[in-house]
């Protein structure tokens, strides 16, 4: 078998330009490290011990991962609902555990979602164990045989094939790549890791493993399982967060995500500066050949006309400027991630987005409006595996929303304050320049009145932190 199997297509390769980077961001700082002079490059005539230790100490700000995970977490605030009456009770009976894995369907909305923002695009896989032969309902029951939704990751998928039917494009060949954990069959402690790809078309599946060739001795790909399936589609759903078209979606915060990578890099130079600037260089001058010693026992004379020795310390001007770099840069950040809030022109409430057209919704409410339309058609997948008419519809929380950028704003600093991504000393501090709080008022005081307030309801005693 061809080794093209586990090659990803121009059209996925184009998309996944950015996903190393998107990868490596929410990975944090080891990954960023790891990844080495693709983010942090080495500057010319750069040692390279020197640039080793600088990448060695080299510290994420989290702005990316942090806003991605504020922002997918907020339509699930509340949980995912559903009306009883038109959702079958053997599909309600799936919701504690929708991927045999122990998720039940709220976590893994919420976990799509997060995916989806973070990469731009993910999929839902409503799947159905194999069986041999017709069972009854009765039968699949007490072999615990049902459909499930499992996920397939953006850095999975190789390619896919569609074609518009009845109105609506739908996959007519999807390959991705998987990894299984299957038991040693020579030593029952030892557990593999096997990477294979599975490749989907109407009514069919097959599954590729590297083999060795017995013509060549070399591995290769090749077929190591297939089958069929009793529903003559695949249902596969793609989820976006900016989407372009049918499968290809762009992250809707790609732009904090270049932002953050460059303020890795100012960060690092700000770390080097400093380093500099705290270690002064001593400086001589017509102090002969003699030997000297420096220190606090020591003293160090010479007869030389014009002699001189002193410490030569950094200005400091540098280290401001690259401070004000970073600020700048983490406003950027914030701010980018609060348009996402922002409704556009033309609702003057939350309430009228929701209930009116998509004119009036903001970013995200219309990011979660698609994640909850691909959510029901996965229903439907699911209703059509088990004979069901209809698999009924849940709804997602989009009651959120902000009238203008500032409001946006200080709602994103308050949830990643909620979320412990963000002190209350800078989420006051932020609020004040924003101006939200009177510029006139001081942390530490502010501190004072809250510690001396009495008690809410159902609350024992304050406790603040910077």
């Amino acid at each position: 078998m061809s080794n093209d199997v586990r090659k990803r297509s121009a059209k996925v390769e184009a998309m996944a330009e950015c996903w190393p980077m998107i990868t490596a961001l929410l990975d944090g700082t080891s990954a960023m490290r790891a990844a080495g002079k693709a983010y942090l490059p080495q500057w010319p005539n750069e040692d390279d011990g020197f640039y080793k230790n600088r990448c060695a100490t080299a510290t994420l700000f989290p702005a990316y991962s942090r806003t991605v995970d504020v922002l997918s977490g907020k339509p699930f605030s509340r949980q995912v609902s559903w009306d009883e009456a038109k959702v079958p009770q053997r599909i309600q009976a799936m919701f504690p555990d929708i991927d045999l894995q122990g998720t039940n369907l709220h976590s893994f909305l919420a976990d799509v979602c997060e995916e989806a923002m973070g990469f731009g695009i993910t999929i839902i896989l409503v799947e159905h164990p194999q069986t041999e032969g017709q069972l009854t309902v009765a039968e699949e029951k007490q072999r615990g045989l049902r459909p499930y939704m499992t996920k397939v990751s953006p850095n999975s998928l190789l390619d896919w094939s569609s074609e518009r039917i009845n109105g609506r494009e739908t996959f007519t060949m999807l390959r991705f790549v998987e990894v299984v954990s299957e038991r040693d069959p020579t030593n029952e402690f030892v557990e593999n890791q096997i990477e294979q790809v599975r490749v989907l078309n109407p009514g069919r599946w097959r599954i590729y493993r590297k083999k060795k060739s017995e013509a060549t001795g070399a591995e290769e790909w090749q077929l190591h399982d297939e089958g069929v399936t009793s529903l003559k589609k695949i249902t596969a759903v793609p989820v976006y967060g900016n989407k372009t078209g049918f499968m290809q979606g762009r992250a809707p915060l790609l732009e904090i995500a270049h932002l953050n990578v460059e303020h890795w890099q100012s960060k690092s130079d700000q770390q080097t500066i400093l380093h500099v600037a705290r270690v002064p260089i001593l400086f001589g001058r017509n102090m002969g050949d003699d030997p000297i010693t420096v220190g606090a026992a020591s003293a160090v004379t010479s007869d030389n006309d014009g002699a001189d020795l002193k410490y030569v310390e950094h200005s400091g001007k540098a280290i401001e400027a690259g401070r004000v770099d970073l600020i700048d840069l983490e406003d950027r950040m914030r701010q980018i991630g609060a348009e996402l809030l922002v409704i556009k022109p033309g609702r003057q409430t939350v309430a009228q987005t929701v209930a009116d057209n998509e004119a009036g919704t903001c970013a995200l409410q219309r990011i979660v409006g698609d994640l909850n339309d691909a959510a029901n058609l996965a229903l439907e997948y699911m209703a059509e595996w088990i004979n069901e008419k209809d698999g009924g519809a849940i709804t997602i929380f989009r009651d959120f929303g902000a009238a203008t950028l500032a409001e946006a704003s200080a709602t994103l600093l308050m949830d990643m304050n909620v979320a412990g991504a963000l002190s209350n000393e800078t989420l006051f501090k932020e609020m004040q320049r924003r101006g939200l709080i009177d510029i006139e008022l001081n942390w530490e005081a502010e501190q004072k009145l809250i510690a001396s307030q009495p008690p809410r309801p159902g609350q024992t005693s304050t406790t603040l932190s910077g």
